[in-house]
């Protein structure tokens, strides 16, 4: 071979293995804009001194989670954003929704009722929401939207959390108090559920229908209201912490009380602390100086959800986060000892559940024995054949 071809060819090699052996090219930088919707009602005048939820409760969780996926994301050129609208009536902040909408946002948090949020799912038919604020059990079970997934556990989730516990003790025998508001009436439709479905029996109910303060007459009112045939367990149905805070060691027997009011399920609370939790309520605790919230936990998953779908899919379309959300291909660490995801009909994250008294963790549901087919984590609210929701054979 002619010294020149053969040092030509020789170059040729070497730039061939140049080549493939180059570093890949930087990743391209990628804005994320997620909005946060936040409208709490006014619950107006309570019988008890009941201790209000915080006011920007929802809203510190997601601007935790910002700081938190901008810290994993600056690998990747990755940054986030998040633009906040709170309002006093949902027609203002459904004014606010149309105008981050407008300014080019597809991405949102929500933490409001469930009738503003059918508002919002409506009005942004292009956009994907995350619920963090309603736990209203129609939206996983009937009245389905196609561009909602929900991060906030469910009432029928905590129920059965509830129900899994005392079947587990075998406080088979309950009585239920049920408050008057429609949110009372969801929730002790929830814990009839959950009794039916482990094999509970409710003895008695009883409505609470009382207008006086209960700070002055609970110890003389509340045996005889509790007065009737025996019962392992108290369960109560008080969401705005109207009456449910009396219960306790008041009852005509003395028997535990359950529900919203004692021993609790939630979907957060300071007292969980293993696999990692006690670092995240720090960190919380030094960005919000206060406790972290359900809310505030399902409002940090929603943002820490979506960014682990544009980790994996490297672009923040709404189509495409969807469908891999609602597939079995984005497990998610929300610090509660399992791989969190969401159910692919009704778009509802499976999660445990703690169970609480205001200073203790009692335990988590599932608890041990309640079996699935697939995840243990759905044995808690409505399963595939219990739901009307498809989500993931219908179009966003």
């Amino acid at each position: 071979m002619h010294p020149f071809a053969f040092h030509a060819a020789v170059c040729l090699i070497a730039l061939a293995c140049a080549d493939a052996f180059a570093a890949p090219a930087a990743p391209e930088p990628l804005e994320v804009r997620i909005g946060y919707l936040g409208y709490r009602p006014d619950p107006g005048p309570l019988l008890s001194n009941v201790i209000p939820e915080p006011e920007d409760a929802g809203l510190r969780g997601a601007e935790l989670a910002i700081v938190d996926s901008n810290s994993t994301g600056r690998f990747l050129k990755h940054h986030y954003r998040l633009d906040s609208a709170t309002s006093e009536t949902p027609e203002a902040l459904l004014e606010q929704a149309a105008r981050l909408h407008a300014d080019g946002l597809r991405l949102f948090v929500v933490n409001a009722p469930v009738d503003t949020l059918r508002q919002l799912s409506a009005a942004l038919p292009d956009s994907l929401l995350y619920n963090a604020g309603s736990a209203d059990d129609a939206l996983r079970s009937q009245s389905c939207l196609n561009n909602v997934l929900h991060t906030l556990p469910s009432r029928s989730m905590l129920a059965d959390s509830l129900g899994q516990f005392l079947a587990a003790r075998r406080w088979n025998r309950w009585l239920l108090i049920s408050g008057p508001t429609a949110e009372d009436q969801a929730y002790a439709d929830a814990l009839r559920r959950a009794a039916k479905r482990f094999g509970h029996k409710i003895v008695a109910e009883k409505p609470w229908s009382f207008e006086n303060d209960q700070r002055r007459t609970a110890q003389a009112d509340m045996p005889l209201f509790t007065q009737t045939t025996e019962y392992d367990v108290v369960v109560v149905a008080d969401e705005r912490g109207d009456f449910g805070e009396y219960v306790p060691y008041h009852t005509w027997y003395p028997r535990p009380v359950a529900g919203t009011q004692g021993l609790t399920p939630t979907g957060w609370h300071k007292t969980v602390e293993t696999y990692g939790a006690a670092q995240l309520q720090k960190r919380f605790e030094a960005h919000a100086g206060r406790w972290m919230n359900d809310r505030d936990f399902a409002a940090w998953m929603a943002v820490r959800s979506l960014a682990a779908a544009v980790t994996k899919l490297r672009t923040a379309e709404v189509t495409t986060i969807r469908q891999l959300s609602l597939s079995d291909e984005l497990p998610l660490d929300g610090f509660k000892g399992r791989k969190l995801s969401f159910r692919s009909w009704n778009g509802q994250l499976r999660q445990p559940i703690p169970l609480v008294h205001p200073r203790a963790l009692v335990s988590t549901s599932p608890q041990d024995g309640f079996l699935h087919p697939t995840s243990e984590l759905d044995t808690l609210g409505f399963d595939a054949p219990e739901s009307r929701c498809r989500l993931n054979e219908a179009q966003p």
